[in-house]
């Protein structure tokens, strides 16, 4: 456990002045790994009943997207677990290994699941994923491997989709993650609509692939690597649709950025390659939340 502060608090204009919020700061956080917090203690004077703690334990809970929350003053522990909705005086804390037993079984991932859950995070970078990215990556590697197929990622303007990307694609890729379930790396392809789009998280982000990477260009459709890069408009040329090199199955993972841009519009070139690699697990991230001109998007990906 540690005392954490996770957000330097909301950024506020009003009046053309710029304040922040209150920041928020977590008495204690309990983790099970380096990089799964399980839940968040919060700690009140031995004067004050425990209950006190309660209401503010429950928002750091649910700001942190944690399951699990305690208040002590010190002589009384209370519990509140949201996967069995209680809230109650117990003796003890759970054990990290209580508690994430308790989860698993909340979220009915199976036994397998749970080496790529724990995969840790790649901080080669010096970029720590902020609390909202963890939750993120997190939530969506839960749903890869509770089978979903079909994946959409709301996440803001700025709240650096791409470090989500990456994390993801790491985790998966380092714990040999595929859709088969064979003993072997997925084939990922990480695809835009713009080279800059591209280009810069493979220089830059997902530089700790390494040799993994390749770029699909009309020129050059090797399959051989795991970590691959393309904008629609060099996988579905006028002359030739470069993509139909790869097998319909090629992909276990392909990751759409910035999907909203018509990725899902039926006659598209994006649909066309989405549609034939439909084996694939599909993962859009947009920073377009549900209004009419991205409605596609949404009933693409259910």
């Amino acid at each position: 456990g540690e005392q954490r502060s996770f957000t330097n608090g909301r950024i506020i204009v009003a009046g053309g002045k710029v304040r922040r919020g209150p920041q928020r700061r977590a008495d204690y956080l309990l983790y099970y790994r380096r990089d799964v917090p399980l839940a968040v203690v919060e700690a009140k004077e031995a004067s004050l009943p425990a209950e006190t703690g309660v209401q503010q334990a429950r928002e750091y809970a649910e700001i942190l997207g944690l399951q699990f929350a305690y208040t002590t003053n010190g002589h009384r522990i209370i519990e509140i677990d949201y996967t069995a909705g209680t809230e109650r005086e117990v003796d003890r804390y759970a054990t990290p290994e209580e508690l994430f037993a308790r989860l698993t079984a909340a979220t009915h991932l199976p036994q397998a699941a749970t080496p790529h859950l724990l995969e840790p995070f790649n901080l080669v970078s010096g970029k720590v994923p902020r609390y909202y990215q963890q939750i993120a990556i997190q939530r969506v590697i839960e749903a890869v491997l509770l089978g979903q197929k079909r994946i959409l990622a709301t996440l803001a303007t700025g709240t650096g989709k791409t470090c989500v990307a990456f994390q993801i694609c790491w985790k998966l890729w380092n714990s040999r993650w595929n859709r088969t379930g064979e003993y072997r790396r997925p084939k990922i392809l990480f695809l835009a609509d713009r080279n800059i789009l591209v280009d810069d998280p493979m220089a830059k982000m997902f530089a700790p692939f390494g040799d993994a990477r390749h770029k699909i260009s009309a020129g050059d459709a090797r399959q051989s690597r795991d970590m691959y890069f393309g904008i629609y408009q060099a996988l579905t040329t006028a002359n030739a649709d470069v993509f139909r090199q790869y097998r319909p199955d090629f992909f276990d993972l392909i990751i759409i950025d910035e999907c909203h841009r018509g990725s899902s519009r039926d006659e598209s070139a994006w649909r066309a390659v989405l549609d034939y690699f439909s084996p694939a697990v599909q993962f859009g991230m947009t920073a377009t939340p549900l209004r009419e001109e991205a409605r596609d998007s949404y009933d693409y990906f259910g």
